[in-house]
């Protein structure tokens, strides 16, 4: 994605990088999908790039895409450069299911590379994406790294939930802030990723990525217009036939829905927060209480496996309390 938004953030790296100021671990950290890793990447190859000297670089985070760094990096061959992220399950189907963790073997193998100097400048990058994901001992190995810094390494960690860290890795490192997005900054991030997209698809994906790009783009070609029109219908009405109700669960419980199906049980939660901002008293209480119950089935069906059909069918009818209050 391209780099829009969180610029106090940004300035914050790129100032400490002008004044020859640049802490060795930087803790780069919001909510999810708002462009944190790419901005980590980014930031990672304009490091390298200035510090290698090869390159005419122009102000801003960009590198030529014809530069040495960055045909090194794409090819996963740049020497002073190594991104921890999770591996797929299965090496041989790099497209599916990941890891569950970033594990300390993959930690440890840094151990190799910090045993001899930065190849290329006296500078090396280490992004992790997202150090939320790495293993407990992992997590111990990566802080002796952060303790005892090696000569010319920059750590580049993002982070969505960084209060579940150790603490002693947060104290060892510089924050960077990042906040969800205005709509404006969204919408036209969606616009350059999505420029066969109708306007009411935008401006439904806006609403459903709640300031997170990366969550809308997750929404993209599920026709998330037309699931948020039902979602409104229900809120509006409570459905007191239940015919909503009874149509998305044949529309959603069909097996190759099971992708707009996991939209609607994502979205439904968010919607309701959403209604429930402009409510008060008896109403207000209907919707928190519809909030926990639509979180509560959302979780239960994504870890039990529930049937589809009669999962849309609760779901839908938490949402048509709104509509009854």
């Amino acid at each position: 994605m391209p780099l829009i938004g969180n610029e106090p953030a940004r300035e914050a790296l790129a100032a400490a990088m002008r004044n020859g100021n640049l802490h060795h671990a930087w803790l780069i950290a919001g909510p999810e999908g708002v462009g944190k890793g790419s901005f980590a990447r980014a930031a990672a190859l304009r490091m390298l790039s200035e510090a290698a000297g090869r390159d005419h670089l122009a102000p801003g985070w960009d590198v030529p895409a014809e530069s040495q760094t960055v045909h090194l990096v794409d090819a996963g061959a740049h020497p002073d450069y190594r991104e921890l992220v999770r591996l797929p399950k299965d090496p041989d189907k790099p497209d599916e299911a990941l890891a569950r963790s970033i594990t300390i073997a993959q930690v440890r193998s840094l151990q190799a590379l910090f045993a001899t100097k930065p190849s290329f400048s006296p500078r090396r990058v280490i992004v992790i994406d997202a150090i939320d994901d790495l293993e407990r001992g992992g997590a111990n190995a990566l802080l002796k790294n952060l303790e005892e810094p090696p000569a010319g390494t920059i750590f580049l960690l993002v982070s969505h939930a960084p209060g579940r860290l150790l603490p002693t890795i947060r104290s060892r490192c510089r924050l960077l802030r990042f906040e969800a997005l205005s709509d404006g900054d969204v919408a036209e991030i969606l616009h350059a990723q999505l420029p066969d997209a109708s306007g009411s698809e935008i401006a439904a994906l806006v609403k459903a990525g709640e300031g997170s790009p990366g969550r809308a783009l997750g929404f993209a070609g599920l026709d998330i217009a037309a699931i948020e029109a039902e979602m409104v219908a229900l809120a509006e009405t409570g459905d007191p036939s239940n015919q909503i109700r009874a149509r998305l669960a044949k529309l959603l419980g069909a097996k190759a829905a099971q992708p707009r199906y996991e939209a609607f049980l994502e979205r439904a939660p968010s919607f309701i927060a959403e209604r429930a901002k402009a409510l008060s008293g008896d109403a207000l209480r209907t919707a928190l209480d519809a909030y926990a119950a639509a979180r509560e089935l959302g979780g239960a069906a994504t870890g039990l496996s529930l049937d589809a059909s009669a999962t849309v069918f609760e779901m839908s009818g938490i949402l048509a309390r709104l509509g009854r209050a």
